[in-house]
């Protein structure tokens, strides 16, 4: 083995340096700074989600009230008839039509009795 002056590997792991308590304070402070960098990054992230949040409520709230199908439900109801203004109105009302019948024959059939009727006289 060797043996030098200068040490082994294991007396440099095992020697223990002293520190004075201002340098561990320091430390300290130098980690509470960065807690509070985060702590203050942190809040300023919150604060602006709740403003985006406030901002799409709002947003949302303009589109409900720009809407008229959502605004008055209850304002759909006809109030007079669409044929109130007509001019011929109720023309056809004394007029009852005849019931049409089927008959398979071409000779006894309606239309041809009216054709018959009409210009066979």
């Amino acid at each position: 083995m060797k043996s030098s002056s200068v040490g082994s590997k294991r007396d440099i792991e095992d020697h223990i340096v002293p520190r004075s308590v201002d340098a561990d304070d320091s430390d300290v402070e130098v980690k509470n700074d960065d807690r509070e960098e985060t702590k203050y990054k942190l809040y300023i992230c919150v604060q602006e989600r709740q403003e985006q949040e406030e901002e799409l409520k709002v947003k949302e709230a303009e589109l409900l009230r720009g809407n008229p199908l959502l605004n008055n439900p209850t304002s759909f109801n006809v109030k007079r008839r669409w044929d109130d203004d007509v001019v011929f109105k109720n023309q056809a009302r004394g007029e009852t039509k005849a019931p049409k019948r089927f008959i398979n024959d071409t000779i006894r059939n309606d239309f041809h009795r009216k054709f018959l009727h009409k210009y066979m006289k």
